[in-house]
């Protein structure tokens, strides 16, 4: 099994890029995606948290508020290390069979923090999404209907571009329109089918 690792800032393009990679036949695994499943309503870690920091971060229909729980944790790292130490082994095991659940040639890991994490570790390539930073402002402020300070503040709180740029295996650069950044993509899927191809011979 061959394992590309994706990863870029908040704004970069991860979600449109691994869109594309997806309807290329290549099966997409997103930790943001698997971080929900694992706190779904009745689920075990939903009940601890609800536990642990009231029901006043619980929605309506018993859903996790997830910005409440964002604001909890973001200036409290006592908090932030409870829930992490009961989140990331679910996290990491519902990841595990996901990944080796895939039938497709190569498969794709998008992470926001595969570099921060140590996730990199289960990935065979890595793949960062680069935007210049005003390019991740102005999109976030669009899509979240945040304040640019929110959003430089989670900027700030992830790698640095250089850092990301670092690590990186291939770099797909999202300053132009969308079909510059599926090019790209197309471009990277080939070159993916034949390192999966290496891999498996």
């Amino acid at each position: 099994m061959f394992i590309v690792g994706l990863t870029g800032g908040i704004g970069s393009g991860k979600t449109v890029a691994s869109n594309h990679f997806k309807t290329l036949g290549i099966t997409v695994v997103d930790a943001d995606e698997v971080s929900r499943h694992v706190v779904e309503p009745g689920t075990v870690a939903l009940s601890k948290i609800a536990e642990h920091f009231g029901n006043a971060i619980l929605n309506s229909d018993h859903t996790l508020n997830r910005r409440a729980l964002r604001a909890i944790i973001f200036d409290n790292p006592d908090e932030k290390k409870w829930l992490e130490s009961l989140l990331h082994p679910l996290i990491g095991q519902e990841t595990f069979r996901q990944l080796h659940s895939s039938m497709s040639p190569y498969t794709l890991f998008v992470s926001p923090l595969l570099i921060e994490i140590g996730q990199d570790k289960m990935t065979h390539r890595i793949l960062v999404i680069d935007a210049p930073e005003s390019a991740q402002l102005a999109r976030t402020i669009i899509r979240d209907n945040s304040d640019e300070d929110s959003v430089r503040a989670i900027i700030n709180s992830q790698s640095s571009r250089e850092q990301r740029l670092e690590k990186a295996d291939d770099v797909i650069l999202n300053d132009g329109n969308l079909d510059h950044l599926k090019s790209q993509v197309e471009r990277l899927h080939h070159h993916y089918l034949e390192l999966a191809k290496e891999h498996r011979t």
